[in-house]
């Protein structure tokens, strides 16, 4: 056990950065009750938390090359743990985004790139693989347990108390910092390239805040923005903003180089296929997952009705799977080698895709829906088991922190689109279906559809049939009018949550299109053979 007291320690804070994030999901209900606000606000507070982790995670990456890999993931438990504890106190929505979202985000920055570096300079060979398997599946299991933990302590007690177990969970992590060493450095340490960081993180910013805004602005035709651009939706003049700040960045960048300055990225790195590849996956990987896991929960509590508890509970199979398939694919993906593990992994989602697209009906199948999330733990299991390895294991020990920043960007960008874009999807979908179905009943009355769009033009949010027909009866409809507008309503939600899922099935198998790349021997062999160094063996703590 001694050479994997290091794995314990780093995978409890990769199980911590994860784990609250299904716990938000599993809580929106109640966090709009608490905070009474809407789906959408919610929605928003989770999607910054991703961003912000997305746009600070290559500046966190860099900064480990800087102060060193061990000193920033112990700075960044700090500040993570300080972020838990404004979130569990949080009076109003806006203190939970700046605790949740920005604070832990910052932390979450600064740990995971460090952590991921660690990993790979703590284990080598056959070690490195099974240590990333283990990271990878406590990632996933963090994601699914989630739920079901969130869940009990939300119905039973309060969201709250997670975030403040967060803060305890940081101290005992801290109290271990003797169990992580770092070998020592020689030579000098590179300079913060500032400008370049402001770049990437406008960037990165500006492309996600409009995709996310696109539900409430519309993409083209204007539905409630604050402003308009020559008559049309601002969403995409902010996303093309977003991609032209990040092609600027490029620019920056490789004028760094050839000015032989210290950049933020160095970009050959990601001329390098397997690299290059492995970073693409993660990013489809968590776009699927977390889009899948925005919806789903939307599926359980507003429309079957659920509580967290329960919600959690139908979530279960996701958690046993994921973390028996990550970690039983590692020693499979030896011998197959990731490509094969990889595109398996991504044939299984999209089976789950339509397992699940099956499953969406006014009344739950628990069976069949039970099956559905099975498999989509398998699948999330084989993905993760294989792409923590890929990454590092293309690059060498100098370049660890800088791949361990590209590759939580990756990630957290995933993250942040899944959310973003597959919400906006649902919301969409469910407008588009919710307008058609109001025009052509024939139970509705030229006043109703009328009073209908007017309620639509300043937006539509995913609420219960119970506020629909609230809201209905408060606007003067008779009954039959009222019972058609519900209908009407519930029939659109189903085919905007359908729509959403089957959105991420179409990411899985565009994801098919970036594994030709990935190594088709194991991730974890290197041009030179490697020694296996035992965590506790490894330099000296700084």
């Amino acid at each position: 056990m001694r050479r994997w007291r290091a794995l314990i320690v780093l995978g409890t804070a990769q199980f911590l950065m994860v784990l609250d994030t299904s716990v938000m999901n599993v809580s929106i209900s109640q966090l709009v009750d608490d905070f009474d606000t809407e789906v959408t606000t919610i929605q928003a507070v989770i999607t910054l938390y991703a961003l912000v982790m997305a746009a600070f995670m290559i500046i966190g990456g860099r900064l480990g090359d800087i102060l060193g890999r061990r000193r920033l993931f112990f700075a960044g438990l700090i500040v993570y743990g300080t972020g838990s504890a404004v979130t569990a106190l949080a009076p109003t929505v806006w203190v939970l985004a700046l605790g949740w979202s920005v604070v832990e985000g910052l932390g979450a920055a600064m740990v995971l790139p460090a952590m991921a570096a660690l990993v790979a300079e703590s284990y080598r060979g056959r070690d490195r693989a099974v240590a990333y398997g283990v990271i990878g599946g406590l990632a996933g299991a963090g994601i699914a347990v989630g739920p079901l933990l969130g869940g009990w302590v939300t119905t039973y007690l309060t969201w709250r108390l997670v975030f403040a177990g967060e803060v305890v969970v940081v101290l005992a992590v801290l109290s271990c910092r003797r169990m992580i060493t770092e070998a020592g450095r020689t030579g000098s340490h590179p300079r913060l390239d500032g400008v370049g960081a402001a770049l990437s993180a406008a960037g990165l910013a500006l492309g996600v805040l409009g995709v996310l805004q696109s539900s409430t602005w519309g993409w083209v035709s204007p539905r409630n923005p604050p402003f308009t651009v020559l008559g049309f939706s601002p969403t995409l003049f902010v996303v093309g903003a977003g991609i032209g700040v990040l092609a600027l960045f490029v620019h920056w960048e490789r004028r760094r180089e050839e000015q032989g300055s210290d950049p933020l990225v160095h970009l050959q790195l990601l001329r390098r296929p397997a690299l290059r590849s492995g970073l693409m996956a993660l990013l489809g990987q968590n776009l699927i997952l977390l889009g899948l896991f925005f919806v789903i929960p939307l599926y359980l509590q507003v429309v079957q009705g659920f509580d967290a508890f329960q919600t959690g509970l139908r979530l279960l199979p996701v958690s046993v799977t994921m973390l028996v398939a990550s970690v039983l694919a590692s020693a499979v993906g030896r011998k197959a080698g990731p490509r094969r593990v990889v595109r398996l992994a991504l044939l299984v989602m999209a089976a789950a895709v339509v397992w699940l697209l099956a499953t969406i009906d006014p009344v739950i199948d628990d069976a069949q829906f039970a099956g559905a999330m099975a498999l989509v733990g398998v699948g999330t299991g084989l993905l993760a088991s294989q792409l923590g390895n890929v990454v590092q294991s293309s690059v060498g020990e100098e370049e660890r922190s800088e791949v361990g920043g590209l590759q939580f960007t990756a990630q957290n960008l995933g993250s942040a689109l899944g959310t973003a874009l597959i919400g906006s999807i649902l919301l969409g979908a469910l407008a588009h279906t919710f307008t058609a179905q109001v025009a052509d009943n024939p139970q509705l009355s030229e006043e109703a559809r009328t009073q209908t769009g007017i309620a639509l033009e300043s937006g539509i949010s995913f609420v219960t049939t119970d506020q629909v027909r609230s809201a209905a009866e408060k606007a003067g409809l008779p009954p039959s009018e009222v019972q058609a507008v519900t209908d009407s309503y519930a029939s659109a939600q189903l085919d905007g949550l359908k729509a959403a899922i089957f959105a991420t099935g179409g990411v899985t198998l565009a994801t098919f299109l970036v594994t030709p790349r990935l190594p088709a021997g194991s991730g974890s062999r290197t041009k030179k053979k490697e020694t296996r160094a035992p965590a506790g063996d490894v330099g000296s703590t700084r």
